[in-house]
């Protein structure tokens, strides 16, 4: 018989970048898990983490010293005390928020958020560095991870098809996307589409420069725009470092020696994004590899005309919303650009339309999906013992 009050853990320990934290903050801030028969929730993560989750009557927040340490810790505590940690306070179903686990509980749930291991002609980009290896060795634990999990969360349907032409045909998954914060999709667009050539067109693109992200080949595009008689600014947000910055800065010399409409931007606060986005143009998204692109949906929310690449997951989420190019082709993205100058129809047209789409992407369906979800992987396991 099943219990119908379920203690769910959740693994949060690799829960580093932006788009995981926000995941497990959203599950959790928004989602009431006590709809699904779940009366408790144990996550277990890094301080900084847990400081960022709100105090909830069913969460219990669990901080091991060896997350505080560095990643060899960190496995270790996952592959053996975790399991212990689980059984002892009666665990009914591991959630893993990340696919790098090594953790072996049964029953499990496993989600996929990266896709740099899977996508065909990235690994490439990285040539025979330490990045490569790393990545290869991700690929061998997150399938390992898959095959092992006795459920799979995507976040895109091009994620679940691509990583399973690698890990095999899974036997139980679902498709439950991010949510978009609320920031984005109440603030007001600020610019007005300027038809005086005295002003210039502001387009932004939000990311940390990597060689999957292009920023090099935006900058050129921007510049052959320049040269075609428009005045266009580019704000590139987000940082960056290694060989994509290098390539980034030399091609920001090359182009705009002067820094007069190129501005790079380190990484800034989730909060400031909203306004700085309602006060550009037009948003540029050129990365190659995605899972799923936050910063896309973020700009979506907010109703900017969108330029984006044709590559991966991208129009699959930004659909009918958005003009497409070739990310590693300028005159591709280029052209994309200018035709969201010119056409003032379509323009409008794709703003709104991106808008509209963004509105299903929501942290309390999110939430609601995930715990249903668990629950239904638990279900199902007791039901083939």
């Amino acid at each position: 018989m099943i219990d119908n009050s379920l203690i769910i853990g959740i693994d949060a320990s690799r829960n580093r970048s932006g788009g995981a934290i926000a995941h497990i903050v959203g599950i959790i801030s928004e989602g009431n898990p006590l709809d699904h028969g779940i009366r408790e929730v144990h996550v277990w993560a890094y301080k900084a983490l847990l400081d960022k989750l709100p105090e909830k009557p069913w969460l219990v927040k669990h901080n091991p010293p060896a997350l505080e340490k560095s990643i060899a810790h960190q496995i270790w505590w996952q592959f053996y005390l975790l399991p212990r940690e689980a059984k002892k306070i009666g665990c009914s179903i591991m959630f893993a928020t990340d696919a790098s686990t090594v953790c072996r509980f049964h029953p499990m749930v496993v989600m996929s958020q990266d896709m740099l291991s899977y996508e065909p002609n990235i690994m490439k980009l990285f040539g025979f560095t330490k990045k490569l290896f790393r990545l290869l060795s991700i690929l061998l634990i997150q399938n390992r991870a898959f095959r092992f999990a006795n459920g799979v969360i995507f976040l895109t349907k091009h994620a679940a098809k691509i990583i399973q032409q690698s890990c095999g045909n899974l036997k139980h998954i679902a498709y439950i996307p991010h949510g978009i914060g609320h920031d984005f999709k109440n603030i007001q667009k600020s610019r007005k589409w300027l038809n005086s050539k005295l002003e210039p067109i502001k387009c932004i693109y939000v990311s940390n420069a990597a060689m999957y992200k292009h920023q090099w080949v935006v900058v050129r595009a921007i510049a052959a725009l320049r040269k075609r008689g428009y005045n266009i600014n580019l704000t590139l947000v987000g940082g960056g470092t290694g060989r994509a910055q290098k390539l980034l800065i030399k091609q920001m010399v090359a182009s705009d020696p002067q820094g007069i409409f190129i501005q790079q931007m380190d990484f800034i606060p989730q909060q400031e994004l909203p306004v700085l986005l309602a006060e550009s143009d037009i948003f540029l998204f050129a990365s190659s590899c995605e899972n799923l692109p936050v910063t896309l949906l973020e700009a979506m929310a907010v109703g900017l005309p969108i330029a984006c690449s044709n590559r991966g997951p991208m129009p699959e989420v930004l659909a009918d919303g958005g003009v497409y190019f070739d990310p590693e082709d300028n005159k591709s993205i280029a052209d994309a650009v200018e035709l969201l100058i010119k056409d003032d129809s379509l323009r409008e047209k794709i703003a709104k339309q991106a808008k509209t789409l963004s509105q299903q992407y929501s942290w309390s369906r999110c939430a609601d999906e995930t715990w249903a979800f668990i629950k239904e992987t638990h279900v199902k396991y007791h039901a083939l013992k």
